[in-house]
């Protein structure tokens, strides 16, 4: 057991080969899923746009019951809340996909370059990462069902929306990439490392765009 944390690396890692065998064909079908999001941010459409948003919820409720609800609160008491928080992220999803207040048409600038880089990381170099730091595939966190990833993406997601999106949206993913990055170091999980990063340069992006564009509006 880690002295920072109420389980070992080794603990960790087994609830998603645990979880894996439990999903089956669900998690074998992950990369396909991540695919499925880039193509639809590369094509822009309300359609797509509600496709994405719709997706990503229920990722995020899928993820706070099932796999923090059913396996890693297993390990980790925290668990419970880390899922309430995950079906809440879920529900803000949903109620902004609904309203129509959620669009994925990709800004110019540095904000389009890190959302990009992001998504790309959660569907490709992740796992690539995570077999080449040694673990088997069949202990991989799979995209779209399990929090650090799901957290990258969703990050890269809302960096490629407009600066007018609710706020709402942002505080739990830039949360859990502090919470999941600093559990990523202390457990050298290396490919969970860039959460800290891209959560601190997600936030700070946004908060410049809205500046940004507030001070367009008040210019105007």
């Amino acid at each position: 057991m880690h002295p920072m944390l109420p389980f070992s690396r080794e603990q960790f890692v087994a609830v998603f080969a645990d979880y894996n065998v439990v999903l089956g064909p669900i998690s074998s079908a992950a990369p396909l899923m991540g695919l499925a999001l880039v193509v639809l941010l590369a094509q822009p459409s309300p359609r797509h746009d509600r496709m994405i948003g719709s997706g990503l919820a229920a990722f995020w409720i899928w993820t706070g019951v099932v796999y923090h609800g059913l396996f890693f609160a297993r390990i980790n008491g925290a668990a419970w809340l880390f899922g309430a928080l995950f079906v809440l992220q879920g529900g803000l999803l949903l109620r902004a996909t609904i309203a129509r207040r959620l669009r994925f048409a990709a800004p110019q600038g540095l904000a389009g370059i890190a959302g990009w880089a992001l998504v790309a990381y959660a569907v490709v170099f992740y796992p690539l990462i995570g077999v080449a730091s040694g673990q088997s595939v069949s202990e991989l966190p799979p995209f779209g069902l399990t929090p650090c990833p799901l957290t990258l993406s969703t990050l890269g997601c809302l960096l490629l929306a407009p600066a007018s999106s609710p706020r709402a949206l942002w505080p739990i993913p830039v949360l859990w990439s502090l919470i999941g990055g600093s559990a990523a170091a202390l457990l050298d999980i290396p490919q969970d490392w860039p959460l800290l990063v891209g959560g601190v340069a997600a936030a700070a992006l946004m908060i410049v765009r809205r500046r940004a564009g507030l001070g367009a509006t008040a210019a105007s």
